[in-house]
């Protein structure tokens, strides 16, 4: 398995670790629960070094980016991220990712971990012009502090404007005396930043986010608490709510195909598939006894209807959740459906997301 920079520092703090996506990362280090509360309450520090970066430059990189793309780069400025799915031809959800603009003419992607080689081969084969495209996974490491009090953190540490930074933007400068990029972005729904640098910097960096956050209840996160976290905001995961097999609209993710563009892959399928789908991405909340989990079966009247894609307990609602894939006709918010937890039915209640 693969391993950040950090690994020893997560090993040092007791984290139990596990593999996700072929690395070996930290699932909790206290409580999944208490990390969970952290974040929304005071913040936390993940490691997120098992994300991939893809750089896109050159005279084209414009052109051919947004043909690879659903969403539309060409309006965004320099400083400026756009969440995007990157499609096949089908329409499918071959990734979902960021992309960062760092010049007129220059993109960063950040892509899945479980899906960096993938994605960088599929853009490699549909590419072509004036265009480097490189995958620099390696050369960069990645942090997320994210929860209320992130911002007071790292303005300790940084002459980045932090209080002027729009959602979705980023600043390039100096953190702690070390080079970064860093972007008001997240997976949990809080204020948060992601910090990218140098892999040879992460463990320096590391321990001085947590030396400025002492006093504003800082704890190092997991890969469980952000799960719970994401799922709250109804927040897809690559993998569960989305693959190959699902497109964009049944995702709830209508915003971000732009079928104004002249043409991007995946375009004549998801025109055709606006209206043509039976399941759609769907909250729920479990009423009965139960935590629901990936893969079981949610059924009405006996019948098979659906199937979760992601379930926990809400430490923040104190309530059992998920996301399924629903008939439509079985989908509507107020609907009771049965999810099927140990062969026996447990009564469920569709609701809006984002839960939280």
């Amino acid at each position: 398995m693969k391993r950040t920079p950090l690994f020893n520092v997560h090993k040092e703090l007791g984290a139990r670790l596990i593999d996700f996506g072929g690395w070996e990362m930290p699932v909790q280090y206290t409580s999944i629960i208490e990390e969970h509360q952290t974040v929304r309450k005071q913040c936390g520090l993940f490691d997120v070094s098992h994300m991939g970066e893809i750089y896109f430059s050159g005279g084209d990189a414009l052109k051919n980016l947004n043909y690879l793309i659903t969403n539309d780069i060409s309006q965004i400025a320099v400083g400026q991220v756009v969440y995007t799915p990157l499609c096949n031809h089908h329409g499918g959800v071959l990734d979902d990712l960021l992309v960062y603009r760092l010049g007129e003419n220059e993109f960063l992607l950040v892509v899945n971990a479980s899906n960096i080689e993938k994605d960088y081969q599929w853009i490699k084969e549909h590419v072509n012009g004036e265009i480097t495209v490189k995958d620099l996974s390696s050369d960069f490491g990645q942090l997320a502090l994210q929860g209320p009090e992130s911002e007071k953190v790292l303005n300790k540490l940084t002459d980045i404007k932090l209080a002027d930074m729009k959602y979705y933007r980023f600043s390039r400068g100096k953190l702690a005396g070390e080079d970064v990029l860093l972007s008001r972005t997240g997976y949990t729904g809080e204020i948060g930043f992601e910090i990218y640098l140098s892999p040879a910097k992460l463990e320096e960096i590391w321990h001085e986010i947590i030396d400025a956050g002492l006093g504003y209840g800082i704890k190092p996160i997991g890969l469980g608490a952000r799960d719970t976290l994401r799922l709250e905001k109804g927040f897809c995961l690559y993998g569960n709510e989305l693959s190959e097999g699902v497109n964009p609209w049944q995702a709830g993710l209508s915003w971000t195909v732009k079928l104004n563009k002249r043409d991007f892959i995946g375009k004549d399928a998801l025109l055709e598939s606006r209206q043509g789908y039976n399941r759609v991405l769907r909250g729920f909340k479990v009423i009965d006894r139960g935590i629901p989990r990936k893969g079981y079966k949610v059924s009405k009247d006996k019948k098979e209807v659906g199937i979760v894609t992601s379930g926990s307990y809400s430490p923040s609602l104190k309530e059992n959740i998920g996301l399924a894939y629903l008939e439509k006709d079985v989908a509507g918010t107020g609907s009771e459906l049965d999810i099927i937890i140990r062969e026996k039915p447990v009564k469920a209640l569709v609701v809006e997301k984002p839960f939280l």
